[in-house]
């Protein structure tokens, strides 16, 4: 959430849970990024060297440096910015425009403007290509006046508020960088942002690219795209969806069990999606949304590269196809921050979604590994190759938004999350002055 509606928005998930390198040497990594804004391992604006092809793990597509993709948010919806590739994206309560060529783009200090015309519309645009920054977007219509449209500038990751705080948040990446490379049966990623302000809303990652299978962590933008939607007035949540028995597969939840056809409600559907992972929801939720072409389409809107939803849930012949789902931690935390900023849902989705995962019932990763009582709000994937938590830790004054994905055996891969997700809470609970690498 816009740090202005930080205090406002957190009373409503209740006083007990305000809403809230391919490693080098973590001492070298660590003095490379101490003055600067958002970094991994790897250390500032710099992308990573090649990966070795682990099995389970897809290859990372090319993608041009964080700085030269951005969207633009604003009430209603979103405006993408490919500097390097020269496209535009308009995605909005009106319409979508698709990936949009604009040759004629110009790029100077720092910002993209240009203009494209689809379907008689034209969108005149600024957007820079620093996160945080302020954008415009003029939309012109016939026998309409023109539409100015401001908002910030969403990248991944966004740049730390406060570098000097940020640069506390610098030894974690290498205690991370301990545990994943100790995770020999499964490579792993894991990407964290603070999203509190104490550690200057600074974001770290280890293997932040890394691209597994997504399990269900891909859940998340199915429910986004939902409330998106709700947002927008075109659906309501109270709406009921046929479900019958050809609908029905195992796997997680709780749908499977009951007797069909029955009519469901969408919010029925969301919060099973999320508290009981269930498959039966996920499925019948694609399919209500109109297939896997939108959710990709969100996922494009907000230059998530990583990130694709290409079979259903349990659908095994999809799989044999080479069909398969992906995601990577850098993606995850970029969903998540931009839910919780605010910038792809309104305040009332927002606290909605994170409501349902905090409702989590699958709490084996995370929640096992930290105290009992901790906050927590999580989504959690699982698959015979694959082991991943992501969500929010909810600690009073030190939100943070946390990816730990894995590759590999799932036996392994839940034991490594677990101590990933224990080495993060035990360096937020310790005074930030007090926080040294060890």
């Amino acid at each position: 959430m816009r740090k202005s509606d930080k205090r406002r928005s957190s009373s409503l998930l209740g006083n007990s849970a305000r809403v809230p390198l391919k490693w080098l040497s973590a001492a070298v990594a660590l003095a490379v990024v101490a003055t600067t804004g958002p970094a991994t391992a790897d250390g500032p604006g710099r992308e990573p060297a090649a990966e070795s092809h682990e099995p389970g793990v897809e290859p990372t597509p090319e993608r041009p440096p964080t700085s030269e993709v951005s969207w633009l948010s604003f009430p209603g919806g979103v405006f993408a910015v490919d500097s390097l590739g020269h496209t535009v994206r308009y995605r909005a309560c009106d319409g979508d425009t698709g990936r949009v060529a604009d040759p004629t783009m110009r790029v100077a200090a720092g910002v993209a403007s240009g203009a494209v015309v689809v379907g008689g519309t034209a969108y005149r645009y600024r957007v820079p290509l620093i996160g945080r920054s302020e954008g415009t977007l003029e939309v012109i219509q016939r026998n309409r006046p023109p539409a100015t449209l401001t908002g910030v500038v969403v990248t991944s990751p966004q740049p730390p508020t406060d570098p000097v705080a940020g640069a506390r948040l610098f030894p974690l990446s290498g205690q991370l960088a301990r545990v994943v490379a100790d995770a020999s049966l499964n490579p792993a990623g894991v990407t964290v942002r603070d999203l509190s302000g104490r550690y200057g809303d600074q974001q770290i990652a280890v293997n932040g690219s890394l691209r597994p299978k997504a399990a269900s962590v891909i859940k998340l933008w199915i429910l986004v795209e939902l409330l998106r939607r709700v947002d927008c007035g075109q659906v309501f949540l109270d709406d009921g969806v046929l479900v019958t028995p050809e609908d029905v597969v195992g796997g997680t939840g709780q749908l499977q069990f009951e007797t069909f056809p029955q009519v469901v409600t969408l919010r029925r559907l969301a919060q099973y999606l999320i508290k009981y992972s269930d498959n039966v929801a996920a499925n019948v939720l694609i399919t209500y949304l109109g297939g896997f072409a939108p959710v990709n389409a969100l996922i494009d809107s907000m230059n998530q590269r990583s990130t694709i939803l290409a079979r259903r849930m349990l659908d095994s012949a999809a799989a044999q196809r080479g069909e398969e789902n992906y995601t990577s931690p850098d993606d995850v935390v970029s969903v998540l921050g931009a839910v919780w900023d605010g910038e792809i849902l309104t305040p009332a989705s927002r606290d909605l979604m994170i409501g349902f995962m905090r409702e989590q019932t699958l709490n084996t990763k995370i929640p096992a590994a930290l105290p009992p009582g901790v906050p927590v709000a999580h989504k959690t994937g699982d698959l015979p190759d694959a082991s991943h938590d992501v969500g929010y830790y909810l600690i009073p004054g030190t939100e943070t938004a946390v990816a730990f994905l894995t590759a590999g055996p799932m036996a392994t891969g839940d034991e490594t999350v677990r101590r990933m997700a224990r080495t993060v809470y035990d360096f937020l609970v310790t005074p930030a002055e007090g926080a040294v690498e060890e």
